[in-house]
């Protein structure tokens, strides 16, 4: 069995040499097909692979409780997020002393994200994210120190004028390698004093922790006050297999602090990091039906035309067949030389379109950064998709071929 197989193999090579631009058209048609399904697909999986990674920034066991669901807006769509009452300073705080769970917790508050950081001649940019916080807030979003010290009790308690940078302010604001900690900025009207630089970290879709000054929560309730402050807060649990605990335990504790009575809906919200990344990816779901659409269709267009070069390469060598059926091959054997053909022409289609498509799909994670996607699931799909193909396309001109008569066909020119 296996000697006939590579037997038909090597006569399928000899063909396929023989009538090699024709083959090589089929092949394309099916290499095209393939491409535009995995190259898409494997797009669609680098974006998913960059979106899960960066919105990751605060930890797969950390979470936020918001007055609010998140907002995400692509192109015409939007979805429609429900908006409660704000949360207050005391709702947040009485939350954070009450919450036994083993857990960090933080609470904070945007000040402004319009800011403009001054120091002596030097100054940002207007778009620097004041976020006033607590002492725990660098560990529940993630943020590391590189240089200097966290807030203190004191300094939280009493509104200090100190401040965290993030390396991108640093690096505008001290362009002479100074060493930024200790020295006075100017933050709007106000002068803080620098305590702590954050290790960079980078953007992610936008958002960038590396242009936000942080400062005590109670400093943004003094110096950046507004109606209806509205206060949020994260949790991050020590151990990441107790997130969904940890959840539990929130909601029950904080429907207890907002009055929820029993049986109503939740007037807050819990965003895990993986959430965002979720809904985001569910505004691309309609790229992947379209591509797996446009790749369907151009392999039913690359079916007819493989079906098509067999039945020429059948009659073309219907007096090679009579002269096999004399020399003793009986239909099976006739008619698996013929799909064998399809399926070699269809498995190089196949693969070229695998590597084509690879390569294309992993530019667009080179352009966004994301890691090299190698789609083992969509390439066992191609290979599948491309055995069907030659299935459906090779057994017409297959029973075909095996039904010929050897004398009728011996005597045709």
């Amino acid at each position: 069995m296996k000697t006939v197989l590579v037997e038909n193999i090597r006569i399928s090579l000899e063909s396929i040499r023989s009538h090699f631009l024709r083959t090589v058209l089929t092949v394309l048609i099916i290499a095209f097909g393939i491409m535009a399904l995995v190259g898409v697909l494997t797009a669609i999986d680098s974006i998913k692979y960059y979106l899960n990674q960066n919105f990751a920034l605060m930890g797969a066991n950390t979470f936020t409780v918001r007055n609010r669901a998140l907002r995400v807006h692509i192109g015409n769509r939007t979805n429609r997020p429900k908006h409660f009452r704000p949360i207050t300073f005391d709702e947040a705080m009485t939350f954070k002393e009450k919450f036994n769970f083993p857990a960090y917790t933080s609470v904070y508050i945007w000040g402004t994200g319009i800011a403009t950081l001054k120091y002596k001649s030097q100054k940002s940019d207007p778009n620097v994210g004041v976020i006033g916080t607590d002492e725990d807030y660098l560990i529940t979003a993630g943020y590391e120190l590189d240089r200097g010290r966290n807030f203190t009790d004191n300094e939280i308690y009493y509104g200090s004028h100190v401040a965290i940078l993030g390396s991108q302010i640093v690096s505008k604001l001290f362009t002479e390698n100074e060493d930024p900690v200790g020295k006075v900025i100017s933050v709007g009207p106000g002068k803080y004093k620098v305590i702590g630089v954050m290790k960079e970290k980078g953007s992610s879709i936008g958002f960038s922790g590396d242009r936000q000054c942080i400062v005590p929560i109670t400093n943004v309730r003094q110096y950046f006050p507004r109606p209806n402050m509205n206060y949020s807060i994260n949790v991050m649990a020590r151990n990441p297999q107790d997130i969904e605990a940890a959840i539990g335990e929130t909601t029950g504790l904080f429907r207890i602090i907002r009055d929820v009575p029993l049986g109503e809906e939740e007037n807050f919200s819990i965003v895990k990091s993986d959430n965002i990344a979720e809904m985001l990816i569910d505004f691309i779901k309609y790229i992947r039906l379209g591509a797996t659409f446009i790749g369907l269709i151009t392999l039913v267009g690359a079916a007819i035309g493989l079906m098509n070069i067999m039945l020429v390469s059948v009659t073309e060598r219907t007096r090679e067949i009579g002269i096999r059926k004399a020399m003793g091959a009986n239909k099976m054997t006739i008619r698996n030389q013929f799909l064998v053909e399809s399926i070699v022409i269809a498995q190089i289609g196949g693969a070229l379109g695998i590597v084509l498509g690879i390569a294309i799909g992993n530019v667009l994670s080179l352009i966004i950064g994301s890691a090299f996607i190698i789609p083992w699931s969509w390439i066992i799909l191609g290979v599948i998709l491309c055995l069907v193909v030659a299935l459906l396309s090779g057994i017409i001109p297959a029973t075909k071929a095996a039904k010929l008569d050897p004398i009728e066909s011996l005597r045709y020119e």
